[in-house]
This record gives structure tokens, C-alpha cells and sequence, in this order.
């Protein structure tokens, strides 16, 4: 299996849950970034276990301030040839940034992401219309919204378009997370932890990817092994392992 989305450099003991996710059976984590020190510590995670971590530098919205985009869209810049992804990247109109100043990074990042061919991971809040219309206008052919919980009606739209969506450990208690699940294809179907995410008072690591295949096999009514090898054949041709 392969856990498309962790934030790898906030676990506390990284090897320890990484020698968990092996034994788990994960054979991949993408470890996203969302700002300049994430960013180091995911490439410098990249190289310390090549094979197992591969590395997506991205710019959350929560991180963003007006003082540090020109050093953040550098660092992405000079990096993101060589790294699998994008990511984390996206919209959140509940976040601390300015909407017209997240839209300005994102559409920043969007074009350094298209120029290099990567597909993107994005993070949506409030403003998943906003989000994929941006997405699609920036000629991007390869975008999972990852934890996608929104309208079903922009869902529709996004896998209209040929993007992905993520499932999470929260399939186990989030309606909207289930309908969004229930109504995209599991060809369109990604795995993740977003580990060290709290999930019902327990923080997630990426050997709880178990826990998401079992619930993603639950809600969409299929046998365990065709949802782990349609999954993982999602996640090897979409970040191109």
C-alpha cells in the first residue's frame, strides 16, 4: 500500500514509524510540505529513506504571510524538479491569509507545477469551487483534493475532469467524507493517513493506512485486497512510482 499524503516531519520518532509502516505493509509514503522548514525536512526525509519516502514540496494556506511567499515560491521553485509532487498546496477561506493572497500563491504554484509536469495535492476548505476551477484553468492534468469532504456537485465536476480525490482514517466517522467516497469510482481513489493527524483522540501514523483501506473497503461495499491493489495502482501511476 501506499499512503499518498503524511506529514512525516512532524512525527516525533520518524524511523520507529517508519519500521511500523513496513511492517503494515506500506511500500510508499508521499511526506508533503507545507512551508520553508517542512520543506527541508521532507527532502532531507526523501534522502535519508530512498525507496519508501518520496518527497512533495508545497505552501499550505495556513502558512502563508505576506512577508515570506517570495522565499517560499523560490524554494519550490528551485526544488520541485525533483521531487514527486506539489504539495500541500491549495485554498482555505477559514485560514488567517487574505482569499486574494492565497489565490495569488496558488495560482503561482499551479504554473511552477504545470511547467514541470508534477501532479498537484491540495488542500480545500470553503472553497473547493474556487479551488478546482483554478486547478483546471491552470492546465493541470495529474490533482488529488485530498480529504475531499465538499459539495457532491463539485465532485462530479472534479472527476469530470479527471482528478482524483484522497480517502483518510476518517471515513470511519465523517458523513461527508463517506458520500465523497461513495460517489467518486475507486479508479479515482487515493490512500492516506495525513498522518500525525488526530483521528478520534488517537494520532495517526502512516501504518494506520490500514485503518483507511478497511474503511474505504466498508463504505464502498468491496472486498479489501481489490481496494488495496486498486489504490496502490492509483497512487504508483498518479505520482509516477
Amino acid at each position: 500500500m501506499i499512503d499518498s499524503h503524511a506529514h512525516l516531519n512532524e512525527i516525533e520518532d520518524v524511523e520507529a514509524a517508519l519500521t511500523r509502516a513496513r511492517e503494515a505493509g506500506i511500500t510508499g509514503i508521499v511526506a508533503v510540505g507545507m512551508d520553508l522548514a517542512s520543506n527541508r525536512a521532507t527532502l532531507k526525509l526523501h534522502r535519508r529513506f530512498p525507496g519508501l519516502v518520496y518527497a512533495a514540496v508545497g505552501y499550505h494556506p495556513w502558512s502563508i504571510t505576506p512577508e515570506n511567499v517570495q522565499e517560499n515560491l523560490a524554494f519550490i521553485r528551485e526544488h520541485l524538479a525533483g521531487c514527486t509532487a506539489l504539495g500541500e498546496v491549495g485554498l482555505d477561506y477559514k485560514a488567517k491569509a487574505k482569499k486574494k493572497l492565497q489565490q495569488q500563491v496558488f495560482e503561482a504554484v499551479l504554473e511552477l507545477a504545470a511547467q514541470e509536469g508534477k501532479p498537484v495535492i491540495i488542500h480545500t476548505r470553503f472553497s473547493q469551487v474556487r479551488a478546482h476551477l483554478m486547478v483546471k484553468a491552470a492546465g493541470i492534468s495529474r490533482a488529488v483534493f485530498h480529504w475531499y469532504s465538499g459539495p457532491l456537485e463539485v465532485l462530479e465536476e472534479i472527476l469530470a475532469d479527471g482528478y482524483f480525490i484522497s480517502a483518510t482514517p476518517a471515513l470511519a466517522y465523517s458523513p461527508p467524507h463517506q458520500a465523497a467516497v461513495r460517489a467518486a469510482p475507486l479508479s479515482r481513489i487515493l490512500m492516506e493517513t495525513d498522518a500525525p493527524v488526530v483521528y478520534q483522540e488517537t494520532e495517526s501514523e502512516p501504518a494506520d493506512l490500514v485503518t483507511t483501506a478497511r474503511e474505504l473497503s466498508r463504505v464502498k461495499g468491496l472486498e479489501l485486497s481489490q481496494v488495496v491493489a486498486a489504490t496502490t495502482a492509483n497512487a504508483k501511476e498518479f505520482y509516477n512510482l
